[in-house]
């Protein structure tokens, strides 16, 4: 079993600084991919960053060049950077890994989420 468990979320004012975490747990043989989503209320959720095995990285035209999604060495723990933050980037953020565990069945995982709040 595999659990991812976020971190970091709050309250920050416009144009501030926050960053999340995820960390992810239990019999990985291997991580393909993690990704942020996040949800607003009344909205889809939507993707905000992807880092893939070999190290690219993808981002919503939304947040490109404000947040940096990144790993440890370690790779099971992700973190997203997130900057000049808006209101709009008000959500629930979630992140969610696919892989492959120690017996190599393939497992799809999401985090509980952390709620990120912009506001004056």
């Amino acid at each position: 079993q595999v659990q991812l468990v976020e971190s970091g979320g709050g309250l920050v004012q416009p144009g501030g600084s926050l960053a999340l975490s995820c960390a992810a747990s239990g019999n990985i043989f291997s991580i393909k991919t993690v990704a942020w989503y996040r949800q607003a209320p009344g909205k889809e959720r939507e993707l905000v960053a992807r880092i893939i095995s070999g190290g690219d990285t993808d981002y919503a035209d939304s947040v490109k060049g404000r947040f940096t999604i990144s790993r440890d060495n370690d790779q099971v723990t992700v973190y997203l950077t997130m900057r000049g933050l808006k209101p709009e980037d008000t959500a629930a953020y979630y992140c969610h890994a696919v892989g492959f565990t120690t017996n190599l069945r393939p497992f799809d995982q999401w985090g509980q989420g952390t709620q990120v709040t912009v506001s004056s």
